[in-house]
């Protein structure tokens, strides 16, 4: 009996690390990532220096930042369905629901605009290297960026980065943006200027998940 214990102790145990690792893989795929060979997530890999759109992005140093930011798997049960974007300006986040009460969760960075506007909109355009147009007020605060009134072309230059999610509701453009940065230090603070940042990397990751059309929550 004591051995037909241990044996049941044992394969008990042998099944609990096998569902473990089979969740933490599923949890690296679902964001993803790779897993380096002790089972962790390779965020070298995940925020290496790579070629986009004719342009060389530069790796990110992300172990200069709070690893909660980091991109991850995370359980958000929530009421709204798989595809939807919520943000979470205060906390820095941004998540992408999956199914199952899981989302893919962001680090952010929030500027003042990310901070006045909240509520329900849909991404009506989406944007590969777009321009940047600085607001008025922006311009005369920083009366060297005059020459940008009419756009700015997309770059490693420009502020917003790789990618832009445009937001409206129906046809009215609530002037809100999720986009990637050329400041990724910015990523988990509250940043001087712009609406939701993200990493290069990141911004990416997400353009190629979200679909035309999906809700995005921005939460007050």
């Amino acid at each position: 009996m004591a051995y037909s214990r241990r044996l049941f102790v044992f394969g008990m145990a042998a099944f609990l690390a096998a569902c473990q690792s089979r969740s933490q893989k599923q949890a690296a795929l679902d964001a993803g990532l790779t897993l380096d060979p002790d089972g962790t997530p390779d965020y070298a890999l995940a925020y290496a220096a790579r070629r986009d759109g004719g342009f060389n992005l530069p790796a990110i140093d992300y172990l200069a930042t709070d690893p909660q930011y980091w991109r991850q798997t995370v359980r958000y049960p929530t009421r709204h369905e798989p595809g939807t974007i919520v943000v979470d300006p205060s906390n820095k986040f941004l998540y992408f629901v999956l199914e199952g009460g899981r989302a893919v969760r962001y680090g952010i960075g929030v500027g003042r605009a990310g901070f006045a506007w909240n509520g329900e909109a849909v991404i009506r355009f989406k944007r590969e290297w777009p321009k940047w147009f600085p607001p008025d007020e922006m311009i005369e605060r920083e009366p060297h960026l005059e020459k940008y009134r009419d756009g700015q072309e997309g770059g490693l230059n420009n502020p917003i980065g790789a990618r832009g999610l445009y937001l409206w509701q129906g046809n009215v453009d609530t002037l809100y943006r999720i986009h990637g940065t050329n400041q990724p230090q910015s990523i988990g603070t509250n940043a001087s200027s712009g609406c939701i940042r993200m990493w290069q990397q990141d911004i990416i990751d997400l353009y190629d998940r979200v679909e035309l059309g999906a809700k995005v929550v921005v939460l007050g």
